[in-house]
């Protein structure tokens, strides 16, 4: 998959592309299931009309532009996974429009002129709410307007899932609680954090259960705190694992609010810091809590551990 970075009013199409798109367009945090009915449409167009597919999606998210959020956005996908999603998706081209405040200026025929006509774009596939331009006053139905004979347009419906609408804000919702059940079927595959293993307190060592301490990559969302069965990739290859998300209060100082995210990997006995590392959510097994001592740490760890090692043999 090509990757090209496209900022306003500078790193545009100085030509009209050669290659012609179907092009699935929006922001597509999580790449979740209602984002792929977008994407897959487009995927069959670009098959139909025999041309290239490409998702044009944009970074960072507009509300920290728009100062629509003080805070730090935290993602679901950040970039990079993104990335790696869309890949297994087959698509053949990946748009990152840079938002800018320039960019964000931008009229609803000022945007189809430099982002779409000029791309070569065919056909557009979005969701029924994407919007576009100044103050998001473009619509889909502006979108086939403003065509001029040039591409044709199609738009996707809301994608429900047990009655509700699927959406990143639900997925937010839910890793919030850390139902990491719910998540896996609203995305369509397990969450994914990435992140890279570095040194911690080693203290699971000392109770016999030594963990890879994660730092996770920078502006990912981290599920609630808690206890999870998970997998973990090192080095090509996948574990089974027990995940603690949490500040260690049975060792912690209950004023010391670093969060840490601790994966025990179940019959695994390497050193690998500095790793990179992927880390799959599957379900969450109980909430963090303050223990009386160290046994009775040990004893719950190797519960959970069982506990983990049923999900994976009842749910593989």
């Amino acid at each position: 998959m090509e990757v090209h970075h496209l900022s306003y009013p500078h790193h545009l199409f100085e030509n009209e592309n050669e290659d012609a798109y179907s092009l699935a367009i929006g922001f597509f945090d999580g790449i979740h299931r209602g984002h792929q009915a977008v994407i897959q449409d487009a995927l069959t167009v670009g098959k139909e009309l025999q041309i290239k597919t490409a998702v044009m999606t944009f970074d960072p998210h507009p509300s920290l532009v728009l100062g629509k959020s003080k805070e730090q956005v935290f993602y679901i996908t950040p970039m990079e996974q993104k990335i790696e999603v869309l890949k297994g998706l087959n698509v053949d081209t990946l748009f990152v429009v840079r938002f800018t405040s320039d960019f964000a200026k931008l009229t609803p025929v000022q945007f189809i002129d430099s982002f779409i006509k000029k791309a070569n774009v065919k056909h557009v596939t979005a969701g029924f709410d994407f919007t576009f331009g100044a103050f998001g006053k473009g619509t889909m139905k502006e979108m086939e307007q403003l065509a001029g004979g040039e591409y044709t347009v199609s738009v996707v419906d809301k994608q429900m899932l047990t009655g509700d609408k699927i959406s990143s804000t639900r997925i937010r919702e839910e890793l919030k609680t850390g139902n990491m059940e719910q998540v896996k079927e609203l995305l369509g595959r397990p969450f994914m954090l990435s992140g890279v293993v570095i040194h911690g307190d080693k203290r699971g060592r000392t109770i016999d259960f030594p963990t890879a301490n994660v730092q996770p990559m920078e502006g990912q969302f981290i599920p609630s705190t808690g206890v999870y069965a998970v997998k973990i990739q090192v080095q090509e290859n996948w574990y089974e694992g027990v995940c603690n998300v949490g500040y260690k209060p049975t060792f912690n100082n209950p004023e010391d609010k670093k969060l840490s995210i601790e994966v025990h990997i179940i019959d695994f006995d390497q050193s690998i810091y500095g790793e990179e590392v992927i880390v799959h959510w599957y379900s969450r097994i109980r909430s963090e809590q303050k223990f009386n001592g160290i046994d009775a740490l040990k004893e719950q760890i190797g519960k959970d551990k069982l506990v983990a090692v049923n999900y994976f043999q009842i749910n593989e």
